[in-house]
């Protein structure tokens, strides 16, 4: 594939793998491959015919390539088409072939084999031998899939191959107890202590694979003698069968065949009666009888999904293996060779990537070709670097330098170093951050959208045994412009840069428009710094990046580690004060403007800040920059100001609209005051750029920069301090709200980084949950920023520990050190022992683990180091107390939740067994139980252009409440993620999540199953098995297959869910109180009163009695004591949800009386029990109750809401906003002559008549006879008008409808912009407008964009976790005579008047711009 890609053949492979996986799938939205897609006949070369469906603009090659991956022709190869006895042209498209239609024969033409092909054939075959297993995965430490051992006893579905025969061994009886009595077990029920690690991974059903051949490897005969070379000889192969045989074969042009070699004797003969085959596999039919069988019996199996089985671009990690690694451990047929790859033919992986990236992009399907290219070469990419890693890091490459402190090592045709270590940036820790920020910043540049023509290298770093290395391809040959022939090698190439010296060329010029597009792109300014020899050097980028003209005559930009602006809050003031301009004015300033120097130096701070915060402070490294996330935050910000500024400035001058209709400058002052005011580059528009070398020490600018110096630095000031007073208060405030907070370390680092906030504030963090009221209802929040801060503190401790272990100590190091993490006052001494009396039973003499230094670390030891580390990285003195049993009993973190951190961000893989960390003299984790250390890597993410496009139309199809638009555009995303990356990639996931959701919402509860057992798969192998976003994805299919009458499997999957999550979190956390209300509405018997009180318990503690999720409990439990007779107790909670129902939303309110008309239903209940009771009289001793029961629809909706399915939002002022707006579009109607019926607007269409009635926007008699609208609208009513009504977005904001958009756009001159607040980010959209804002840097975006981005980067508190708020309700979760059915015909605020809306207790709160809380 490498080579294609490099020789311009990537965009047909990319186009035969989509084939493989996309044969006969529909192509929602591709009209082009629809109108050319047509069958043909395939025949010959010993294959059955067979039929393949073909699109005219293939390829032959494209068509031969499609063929090599169909099992009935794999393995073969070499092989080419012919279409009536004349064979094809292989770049030849099959449109222009004449006689080629539908239906016609084309015949399999077997072609001679080369030395090349015929090593190619045979990796194919090894490919197959090696059968893949249900534990290879594990021990190949990747993330499984474990959802088919929970469907094995289900009924068999199209998208998941099952029904196989139900096998239970000891290791999963836990997890097989549920599927007997449908009890859930001991551990699983609230208030368990015990975290079974055993019942997470339970066994496969799926039988092992049997043995093809006991052993395949190269001859001792081969290489081939010269004169059996000139007779054609290949290569000699050595076979041993099943049965025993040993055979010696020959690659020849021709195929294969037996030669009469024996060990002994060398005879390149034929053998007696064997015949030359094209194919390798029907030569070993020939042979074994048994390998015959096998092949035969594999080849008709029930194939295994695709998302299954095919490998994922990038290695997830496992950090649980199998239970015992030596039995899975097999024969791979390494021998053979196939796998090495001769040294003098290293990828180019440089030029790989660029040919890739320089792809054409005039089509969808060229786009789809590059796309998919660009990730199958970083992928490959990246498995050769974690390659490259374990090869160097474990000695077997000499470095090519003579530089002991930073060697630098060539392999595999990746540079890999660790980088010098600069006391400028804080040694060693800077040496690390600065590779880490280059990732970043190559990350930044590849993200640029634009004109193409500014290259990167290909990098990656990776983290392997406590050693981070940096790895790139290998940059091209520079290349020197016309003036610089004559010059040095050095200089020659260089066009950009501090160092690049004055010159003058069209190559320099075209750079420098690249770059100032980057930096547009960027928000980075253009500034003047002095170079060391005295010139003034214009910069787009960092003072640190270069711009290059490759030999390849590629321009390329290197070194872009502080592309990013500085974080002023740990950038001490001393270092401000030093910074220095250059010139001659420098020594002549008089001491009014040093002074002023001085004053202007604490500009930005807000007042008091250096005293309430500590900041700005020195940090452990001198690399602290502005995550790119903050950048735009803080833009958007500042726009908000900038806005509002304006406003008020043309209040003051007469109000806006005088201001907007007189031709003065009243408007153009106030825009230059705002632009002023808040800091803006320009003083005409805003714009909004930041200088990356501020603040960097050593750094001279010229006089002329002076002023804007100031500005710089004021501006980052102020970024810097609005992480402290906006961001992380945000932050607390979203999770104190959502019930679907953070779980573990990986998920409160990508929702921080969401709000740009960099894991060096986790302990201001800290401060802020300590210093808030609500501080017991953020315990969980706490208890993860404290477990994330100990696990991160010892991973760089584990770093430097494991510099000093040798090879053969590692597995026993490794333990030792867990050992001393997770118990508190450990001691070595039983390790030692136990180390001495295996190395004695191994015969490797007395025990030397006593006198190694590694061995004679303490747990006391340690937690000092570790307490160290997070005094000078975190400010935190006391907040880890004296132990790992102090976190535990204080903050309620769990050890087993310590150690699967651990493991994940270190790459130990540890055995599958309960491990049980209370004695303090006893090891809990041994040698043998360390499995393996896996690369941890971190790279570049390569973007799917068209897929993301889709996902986002469908995101604003949803806001827009176009359901059916969102349908279509999610099932064209989903074909576009299919075919760029087989699905295996975290937006797919997500895809494949929302699209389950809308298909639910529309009735479609079987494409929902089938779309969501695909989600959870995509999000077990590409997110990890136990990562929070596979729990939610098993939450979500609880549902849906409970929808279609599956019970069984749906408490199956919310058992799982739930024991995950007690896995990597505990107990108290709020979404097992999620979890649990819907275990509670699905379990029946005395267990579903454990999980609803439980839920109950949980959200009280966390959110208060005054909530709508603790009401929406005490509803839920009221239910269950209705149907089990006990009315006094269910109108006990009912009155709680009553009036935490008064107290939220008023007396007036729909919810607050649908919860008083189910307290007068238990009431009357119960009275009519009791009446019955007492005349049933004093002989009947028994007398059954009436019960209340809940009917199957009716808990359905409660758990769609529980989970956050759907959701209807409702605030005052957003009903006041509302209220204003329709009153402004009647008064528009009026003007214009329309007519307004019930505050709607009714339009007569000239061109087709179509009139927008009441039924059409959802506002007919059902809403006023107290009915929902659902979505049973065709699609044509939904295209030409969508359903009024405020629906709320996958992030939670609320949007008004297209109709009231256009009404709006009427009103510009007394509604000019609309400015949104989420969680103190701030938005502005013109009003009425769904698209993009621009500014003068291009980045102030619409709200659905914004969330729309968010939830592609993977946002699990998004899309993902339930969050699909919409008001319709679909006709299958309608009830009758419910309470779901009362609650639910509760008439929706749609414009006609109705300000109150609420759908089972489900409200949330919305800001005045009708933006929901998150």
């Amino acid at each position: 594939m490498k080579d294609k890609v490099r020789r311009g053949g990537g965009r047909n492979q990319a186009k035969t793998d989509v084939i493989r996986l996309n044969g006969g799938k529909d192509a929602a939205g591709m009209k082009q491959e629809e109108d050319t897609s047509f069958p043909v006949k395939i025949q010959g070369a010993g294959v059955e015919p067979f039929e393949l469906q073909v699109h005219g603009f293939w390829l032959v090659q494209d068509a031969v390539m499609a063929l090599l991956s169909r099992d009935e022709v794999c393995p073969r190869s070499s092989l080419s088409l012919a279409l009536a006895g004349t064979t094809l042209d292989p770049l030849a498209e099959l449109q222009s072939l004449k006689g080629l239609k539908p239906g016609a024969i084309l015949r399999l033409v077997e072609e001679p084999y080369t030395a090349h092909s015929a090593r190619l054939h045979l990796a194919r075959v090894v490919e197959l031998l090696r059968a893949s297993a249900p534990q290879d995965a594990l021990r190949e430490g990747r993330s499984p899939s474990v959802l088919e051992t929970l469907t094995q006893t289900q009924t068999p579905d199209s998208s998941l191959h099952n029904g196989k025969s139900l096998k239970r061994s000891s290791s999963d009886t836990k997890t097989e107890a549920t599927s007997q009595d449908r009890a859930p077990p001991e551990y699983l029920l609230p208030g368990s202590t015990e975290r079974p690690l055993m019942a997470l991974l339970p066994q496969s059903s799926q039988p092992e694979p049997p043995s093809y051949l006991k052993d395949l490897s190269l001859s001792c005969w081969n290489p081939p003698p010269g004169h059996r070379k000139l007779q054609g000889d290949f290569m000699y192969i050595t076979v041993v069968t099943m049965e025993g045989r040993r055979c010696d074969v020959t690659s020849c042009p021709k195929g294969f065949f037996l030669n009469r070699s024996t060990e002994d004797v060398f005879d390149p003969r034929p053998a007696q009666s064997s015949p030359v085959c094209h194919s390798f596999p029907d030569l070993l039919c020939h042979i074994s009888p048994a390998f015959k069988q096998t092949s035969t019996t594999l080849k008709n199996r029930p194939q295994s999904p695709p998302e299954e089985v095919l490998p994922t671009p990038y290695h997830t990690l496992s950090w649980l293996g199998p239970l015992c690694a030596s039995r899975t451990h097999k024969n791979t047929f390494s021998r053979l060779g196939v796998d090495e790859q001769p040294a003098t033919q290293a990828p180019d992986w440089n030029e790989e990537l660029q040919a890739a990236r320089d792809l054409p992009l005039g089509s969808l399907e060229e786009r789809l070709q590059r796309d998919r290219a660009l990730l199958q070469v970083n992928s490959a990419f990246v498995r050769a670097v974690m390659q490259g890693a374990e090869t160097v890091i474990d000695g077997f490459v000499e470095p090519v330098n003579g530089n002991p402190e930073d060697p630098a090592f060539l392999w595999g045709g990746l540079f890999m170093s660790q980088g010098a270590a600069s006391a400028m940036f804080g040694g060693e820790r800077g040496r690390r951050v600065a590779q880490r920020l280059e990732l970043k910043g190559v990350q930044a540049y590849n993200n640029i959208e634009g004109p193409q023509g500014l290259h990167t290298l290909p990098t990656a770093i990776v983290d392997y045994r406590g050693v981070r290395l940096s790895a790139q391809g290998l940059a091209p040959g520079l290349e020197g412009s016309e003036q610089d022939q004559g010059a040095s090698p050095a200089s020659r190439g260089l066009l950009y840069g501090v160092n690049a010296g004055p010159q003058e060329s069209s190559q320099r010029r075209r750079l420098l428009e690249l770059l100032a597009h980057a930096a547009k792109s960027l928000c980075i300014q253009r500034y003047v710094v002095v170079a060391p020899n005295g010139h003034q050097v214009p910069l787009f980028t960092s003072v640190d990046a270069q711009g290059l003209l490759g030999a390849d005559g590629r321009f390329y930009v290197l070194d872009v580690f502080r592309t990013f602006p500085v974080d002023a809050n740990f950038c001490p003031e001393a270092e401000t004060e030093s910074q220095t301009v250059a010139g001659e004015e420098e020594n002549n300033k008089s001491c009014k403007e040093n002074e002023e120097k001085k004053s202007c130096v604490k500009e930005g701070w807000p007042e008091n800040y250096q005293s309430d915060t500590g900041l700005p402070k020195s940090f452990v490294h001198g690399l602290c920059r502005l995550r790119p996330e903050l950048v735009q935050a803080f833009i958007q910000h500042k726009h908000c100001q900038f806005t509002q500024h304006v406003r008020e400035m043309l209040d003051k001058n007469g109000g806006f609209e005088e201001c907007a209709t007189a031709c003065d400058s009243r408007a153009t002052e106030a825009v230059r005051d705002a632009c002023k005011a808040v800091g803006s580059v320009s003083d005409i528009i805003f714009e909004m750029r930041f200088n990356p070398s501020v603040f960097s020490p050593g750094l001279s600018f010229p006089p002329a920069e002076s002023k804007s110096g100031k500005l710089q630095e004021r501006l980052l000031r102020e970024a810097a301090s609005f992480i402290i007073t906006h961001q992380i208060p945000a932050f607390v405030e979203h999770c104190q709200q959502s019930n679907e907070a953070p779980m573990d370390g990986a998920s409160l680092k990508e929702t921080l980084h969401q709000r740009g906030i960099n894991l060096r504030y986790l302990g201001h963090v800290i401060k802020t949950i300590s210093q808030s009221e609500h501080k017991e209802g953020l315990r969980h929040i706490m208890r993860l920023v404290v477990g994330e801060i100990y696990i991160r503190s010892a991973r760089r401790v584990f770093n430097s520990f494991l510099q000093g272990v040798d090879v053969s100590s590692l597995s026993a190091a490794v333990s030792h050190f867990l050992c001393c993490l997770l118990v508190s006052h450990f001691t070595p001494t039983s390790v030692g022992e136990d180390a001495k009396k295996k190395s004695r039973r191994r015969g490797r003499g007395a025990g030397a683990s006593e006198s190694t230094p590694w061995s004679t670390l303490t747990g006391t030891e340690l937690w000092n180091l570790v307490c160290q580390d997070a005094a000078e990285a975190y400010n935190i003195a006391d907040s880890l107390g004296s132990g790992p049993d102090h976190l535990v009993q204080h903050y309620g973190l769990q050890k087993i939740s310590l150690l699967r951190e651990f493991c994940l961000k270190t790459g130990v893989q540890l055995r599958l067994r309960d491990y049980i960390f209370d004695n303090q003299n006893k090891a809990p984790i041994g040698p043998d139980d360390v499995l393996n250390i896996f690369p941890v890597v971190k790279h570049i993410h390569m973007a799917t252009v068209d897929a993301s496009k889709a996902h986002r139309a469908a995101h604003t199809s949803i806001l827009k409440g176009l359901l059916d638009q969102a349908h279509a555009h999610l099932k064209e995303a989903v074909y576009l993620f299919g075919r760029v990356s087989n699905d295996l990639i975290p937006e797919a996931c997500h895809c494949h999540s929302l699209l389950a959701k809308v298909a639910f919402l529309q009735g479609k509860a079987a494409e929902a199953r089938s779309a969501q057992l695909k989600a959870v798969v995509i999000s077990e192998r590409v997110f990890g098995f136990d990562h929070p976003n596979t729990i939610q994805q098993y939450a979500l299919l609880g549902v849906y297959v409970f929808a279609g009458g599956e019970s069984a499997l749906a408490q199956k999957c919310l058992l799982r869910a739930r024991l995950l999550t007690l896995t990597v979190h505990g107990e108290d956390h709020p979404y097992i109180a999620t979890l649990d209300s819907c275990l509670g509405l699905m379990l029946t018997g005395d267990q579903t009163g454990q999980y609803l009180k439980n839920a109950l318990k949980l959200n009280t503690s966390f959110f208060g009695p005054i909530n709508v999720h603790t009401a929406f409990n005490q509803h839920l439990l009221a239910q269950w004591m209705c149907s089990k007779g006990d009315y006094r107790s269910a109108m006990t909670h009912e009155k709680e949800a009553l009036t935490a129902f008064t107290n939220m939303l008023g007396e007036d309110h729909s919810q607050t009386r649908c919860s008083k008309e189910f307290l007068c239903t238990i009431t009357k209940q119960a009275v009519k029990v009791e009446r019955s009771l007492r005349q049933a009289g004093a002989d009947c001793t028994e007398q059954e109750v009436e019960c209340l029961n809940p009917t199957t629809d009716t808990l359905l909706e409660q758990m769609v809401l529980v989970l956050g399915i759907r959701r209807i939002a409702q605030s005052d002022k957003f009903q006041e906003y509302r209220q204003k707006h329709r009153e402004l579009k009647a008064a528009v109607a009026k003007e214009l002559g329309f007519k307004v019926i019930n505050g709607l607007v009714t339009v007569e269409a000239v061109d087709g008549g179509e009139k927008t009635s009441d039924q059409e926007t959802g506002c007919g008699k059902e809403a006023e006879d107290g009915g929902s609208p659902t979505v049973e609208n065709t699609s044509e009513s939904q295209q030409e008008q969508p359903v009024e009504e405020t629906v709320v977005s996958a992030n939670g904001h609320a949007e008004e409808t297209a109709e009231q958009n256009q009404d709006e756009d009427n009103d510009r001159a007394a509604s000019d912009a609309e400015v949104k607040i989420v969680n103190g980010e701030s938005e502005v959209r013109a009003a009425g407008e769904g698209s993009e804002t621009s500014t003068a840097n291009g980045e102030i975006e619409s709200d659905a964009a914004a969330d729309e981005m968010k939830s592609e980067s993977g946002d699990v508190n998004g899309e993902i976790n339930g969050a699909l708020d919409i008001t319709a309700s679909p006709s299958v979760l309608k009830s009758k005579g419910t309470w779901a059915d009362v609650v639910s015909n509760v008439p929706v605020t749609n414009g006609t008047g109705d300000k109150d809306t609420a759908v089972n207790g489900v409200a949330d709160n919305v800001t005045a711009n009708g933006v929901a809380e998150e």
